[in-house]
């Protein structure tokens, strides 16, 4: 095989690039080495050319890369870090790119911490997977005809999205292939755990960013056939027969600890329509389904236990839904959590009438075990808008809490039976053809503790959990390319 790949770094100065250049060398596949400078009067490194860009990910970076990119592939290198390559890893990429015909590789690779090194697999790229912070790692190995012809077609000028714009742009001509090996090392700078880093995208110094990405998603699923445009079927709140306005679901399972709290949130609110509280109790075993019974005395709550015992959250919410005493809306609070005060419920049952939605998602705060405020903070999903919010939410990796429903769609869409990503999946559906209302005040307390699902996950139920999402993902995407080719 001959000399196959042009390669691009981020270059800060000669000391970081120095052992990442070496490596590369090393192959006998890399013809030539271009150091993406962003910083002005960069020293020049012996064997290879120092490329001025004003900022890494931007478009005119990537044009930059498209002019400058000669041979068969182009490699990007998206960290400041060392990259160890693996043994003969670039001669894998290459091989299995031309035999796979992809029009970009990327592949499973470790992370070095200090002296620790471990496993970081990525997972399979589908046709939804929108997300502008999906994983592939740090080496992304192009077709370079491939990547000159997606940087053709870009319309924008970016200034954080043209990395993101590239990948979509490639994607709509050609596969995204995944490399199941490990075939290099990058060293990882941000130890946070994986439940710190969910919330990054939501992080307000990072707004502008996230518009510039929703921009890029939006003109690709404008691209590919699936936008939607802001029309949506109205509701007239008219279904059924319902004996209460709203009912408050709980799935609960060994939750012993917060379960009481829930419920004196929920029996507190202040309404001025008949409501209850629906606890789909899973068959607890540490005390919950006592702990319940402590209230029985109020008419309001309604304490079911399954017959089935294969229920995941979602399943545990069909049956809530399904109860006939269940009101004409549908209210979330999950049994970790609590309501902020006692306008919550009111707060929510209004926004359907306010903004004519089969759904409402509201604001919440994260807070520790005591309910005293962490960071982030506020989480308020700002970017989601009337005219762009249903077609925003196949790039992002959440709605908000708490979640609401209209009950008869609810009922007639049914909820996933499964623990994690079922709320995720119930917005896009709904999306598709309603409108979804925003409450842009507090109205949640979201607990962070140590038994929480996501408060702190492995890299294997963090692939599984953004796996599922994407595949979520998939499945509305699709739905709706079908949907615009009957319109």
């Amino acid at each position: 095989m001959g000399k196959f790949i042009q390669c691009f770094v981020p270059y800060a100065d000669a000391a970081q690039v120095k052992a990442t250049i070496e490596g590369l060398k090393s192959t006998d596949q890399v013809s030539d080495i271009f150091l993406l400078a962003t910083t002005p009067d960069a020293a020049p490194v012996e064997g290879c050319v120092v490329l001025p860009v004003k900022s890494l990910n931007s478009t005119e970076t990537m044009r930059a890369i498209a002019a400058h990119a000669a041979a068969e592939y182009t490699m990007i290198y998206t960290k400041y870090t060392t990259l160890e390559l693996g043994m003969y890893a670039l001669e894998r990429m290459v091989r299995l790119a031309q035999d796979s015909g992809a029009g970009m590789v990327y592949a499973d690779h470790y992370q070095v911490t200090g002296e620790k090194r471990v496993n970081s697999p990525v997972i399979d790229y589908q046709f939804g997977s929108l997300r502008d912070d999906f994983n592939f790692g740090s080496v992304l190995l192009y077709r370079t005809d491939a990547l000159k012809e997606a940087v053709s077609r870009m319309k924008t000028d970016y200034e954080f999205a043209g990395l993101y714009d590239l990948r979509l742009k490639v994607s709509q001509k050609a596969s995204l292939v995944h490399i199941n090996e490990y075939l290099y090392s990058e060293v990882e700078n941000d130890t946070r755990k994986s439940g710190e880093k969910i919330f990054d995208y939501v992080d307000p110094k990072n707004r502008g960013v996230q518009i510039e990405m929703e921009t890029a998603c939006t003109e690709h699923l404008k691209e590919i056939g699936g936008y939607l445009v802001p029309e949506f079927e109205k509701i007239e709140f008219s279904a059924g027969n319902f004996e209460y306005e709203a009912s408050v679901i709980i799935p609960v399972r060994n939750r012993i600890r917060t379960i009481r709290d829930a419920i004196r949130s929920v029996l507190s609110q202040k309404a001025d329509f008949k409501y209850n509280l629906i606890i789909i109790d899973n068959h607890s075993t540490d005390g919950t389904s006592e702990a319940i019974d402590e209230f029985a005395g109020d008419e309001r709550l309604i304490h079911i236990i399954p017959e089935r015992n294969d229920l995941g959250i979602g399943g545990c919410w069909n049956v809530g839904v399904a109860h006939p005493k269940c009101g004409k809306f549908a209210v979330q609070l999950d049994s970790d959590d609590v309501y902020k005060d006692e306008n919550t419920l009111k707060t929510m049952v209004q926004a359907f009438y306010d903004q004519n939605c089969a759904m409402v998602v509201g604001t919440y705060m994260m807070t520790d075990f005591n309910m005293n405020m962490i960071a982030p903070g506020i989480i308020d999903h700002k970017e989601w808008t009337p005219e762009n919010g249903r077609n925003n939410a196949l790039r992002i990796n959440g709605l908000g809490a708490p979640r609401a429903f209209y009950t008869p769609v609810l009922r007639d869409i049914k909820v996933p039976n499964t623990s994690y990503g079922e709320d995720y999946a119930l917005g896009l559906n709904f999306s598709r053809r309603f409108q979804i209302g925003r409450v842009y005040d507090v109205v949640y307390l979201c607990r962070r503790w140590d038994d929480n699902s996501d408060a702190s996950l492995d890299i294997v139920k963090m692939n599984a959990h953004n796996t599922y999402k994407d595949r979520i993902r998939t499945w509305e995407l699709q739905a709706r390319v079908a949907l615009n080719k009957t319109k």
